[in-house]
């Protein structure tokens, strides 16, 4: 936050506006963005403000409206960016705005002039989800405790699963070689997840990023924690 304020006191004069945009969800390790302070730093030096919130919507907030509801920022945010290809299960995007932006987008935006309306089928589905999202707390609430669960006992064995504050959940494995060795045996035993390496995250900084799921019953987790403790040992990860 005092980097972005340093760049907007040594920048913001220059242009007539400004843009801050932002991640809600880091994807990589998990974390929020600290968006109160991004709002008043906003509001301060008169910015707009722009939240991707793919890995956000359908996880935090109440009935998962996403990250500016966890933060009781309804009507600070200028523009809310989400996917309805994570949480809500289909395919394609939204953006969350003013009327005057949503009138300016249809006739402006690239990728909506230039692109095909989603098939009906998927609108229904989307809709349905949204419903159910809506209609009740379970399905977050089981999300949200299978991700403790599963963070609980990975940290319980030695792994080191950084500084996540949602279902993500990065193991540190270092070494980008060893990164998708752990992956590859890890799918040999039964359990797959992704090893992620530098293009992706910095170079020296592979993890397994494994993505927790309201569908994962506890004993699936239990399962695949004993396997990270059996690879984890073999390769020595872990002791």
């Amino acid at each position: 936050m005092d980097d972005l304020e340093r760049v907007l006191k040594e920048k913001r004069s220059e242009f007539n506006n400004c843009l801050i945009i932002t991640d809600g969800v880091f994807s990589m390790d998990g974390d929020l963005a600290k968006l109160p302070d991004i709002v008043k730093l906003a509001k301060k030096y008169n910015c707009l403000t722009y939240v991707d919130d793919a890995h956000g919507s359908g996880v935090l907030g109440e009935s998962g409206r996403g990250t500016v509801d966890h933060f009781k920022l309804h009507g600070e945010v200028d523009f809310i960016i989400g996917t309805l290809s994570k949480a809500i299960g289909v395919i394609g995007g939204y953006v969350a705005s003013k009327k005057v932006v949503k009138e300016w987008l249809l006739h402006r935006a690239r990728p909506l002039l230039f692109s095909t309306a989603l098939p009906p089928a998927a609108i229904g589905a989307t809709i349905e989800s949204v419903k159910m999202l809506m209609e009740s707390t379970e399905y977050t609430d089981k999300l949200w405790a299978n991700a403790n669960f599963f963070k609980e006992k990975l940290r319980g064995l030695g792994f080191d699963i950084g500084h996540s504050e949602t279902p993500i959940t990065p193991v540190m494995i270092g070494n980008e070689a060893k990164t998708m060795e752990f992956s590859r045996e890890l799918l040999k035993n039964g359990v797959f997840v992704s090893g992620i390496v530098f293009p992706t995250v910095a170079m020296g900084k592979g993890r397994l990023r494994c993505m927790i799921s309201a569908m994962h019953t506890i004993d699936d987790l239990k399962f695949a924690v004993k396997i990270f403790e059996k690879v984890g040992k073999e390769l020595k990860i872990i002791e």
